[in-house]
């Protein structure tokens, strides 16, 4: 009998110059570059990093607790090492299964290493944020509802944008829904001071959810706090936007400078009219010692020399 013929088809061999790997794992590692180019660019990154820590001897027993529990002190707060907050960590892994204890200290030194979560906010990310404080200097937002944003004035275009001032307190439009429609927008604080609108359509900034698209133009870290500074400019890094320190503090120095001369001057005044008395007077100016008893000014006058009687030998 003739053997069966066999279903497997024979792979082909690639062409020269042609790729051995299919088509649709290209596809994939290309989507997974470009991935990761996105994620680099953004704001939150994973960080992987070394810490020397001292850990307290309260912690002998269980040292992984006593780590995680220096790591948390850390959320939240501006990093200079890292270049922004720390947010999250995990993978918390020790570089040696023995800690070291110098001398007389009780503290064990323990290398770790861990991945960080960080927000690292950069100059000239597009971000974006809710307004919760509108005034005719700035703007407040928010984002990611925890961290702070300031968009002065200089970088809100006057061109397309005014502040209109809120209602007064006591004005009898001022109720409570009034307030509820504020809450409902962008805040009842923004409601109560004002709010910044558009010239020709009277719309809101941000409206209708209070959402504004800003660039970063500026970082501020004060208490281990990170600000941003934003702009909506069209060119926010352009030389228009930016404030030159005026000469206010030489005008003051001229000023303190010239009452001064000024205080000089009315003393000089004050002594030549009582000159001109006592000339007037014909009396002579008799000079007095001041002597301070008690903090009490005493005017004393000269003593008179007292003449020496001579004995007769």
């Amino acid at each position: 009998m003739a053997p069966n013929s066999t279903s497997h088809s024979r792979k082909k061999r690639p062409a020269e110059g042609e790729s051995t790997q299919p088509t649709k794992k290209l596809k994939k590692i290309q989507q997974n570059g470009k991935g990761k180019e996105k994620r680099h660019d953004s704001e939150f990154q994973i960080v992987s990093t070394t810490l020397s820590l001292s850990v307290p001897p309260i912690f002998a027993r269980k040292p992984v607790s006593g780590v995680e529990e220096m790591l948390d002190s850390l959320i939240m707060r501006y990093i200079p090492s890292l270049e922004g907050v720390v947010v999250a960590h995990s993978d918390l892994e020790f570089l040696s299964d023995t800690a070291a204890i110098k001398g007389d200290c009780p503290f064990m030194i323990c290398d770790v290493k861990f991945n960080a979560t960080v927000w690292k906010p950069r100059i000239g990310m597009k971000m974006k944020g809710r307004i919760i404080l509108s005034s005719p200097d700035h703007i407040s937002l928010l984002v990611h509802r925890t961290f702070n944003v300031s968009i002065p004035r200089h970088h809100i275009p006057s061109s397309v944008w005014e502040f209109e001032y809120g209602p007064a307190e006591n004005d009898p439009e001022f109720g409570p829904e009034s307030e509820e429609e504020g809450e409902g927008s962008a805040g009842s604080e923004e409601a109560s001071t004002g709010k910044w609108v558009h010239h020709s359509s009277r719309e809101r900034l941000g409206s209708p959810n209070g959402n504004v698209e800003f660039t970063v133009v500026g970082l501020t870290v004060a208490n281990e706090m990170l600000s941003l500074v934003g702009s909506i400019q069209e060119d926010p890094f352009s030389e228009a936007h930016k404030i030159y320190p005026t000469a206010t503090t030489s005008a003051n120095k001229n000023s303190t400078a010239a009452v001064e001369l000024s205080d000089v001057v009315e003393d000089e005044d004050s002594e030549s009219d009582e000159e001109d008395t006592l000339r007037l007077l014909k009396r002579k100016a008799v000079p007095t010692t001041r002597l301070e008893v008690n903090n009490a000014k005493v005017t004393a006058k000269p003593k008179k020399k007292k003449r020496k009687v001579g004995t007769d030998s």
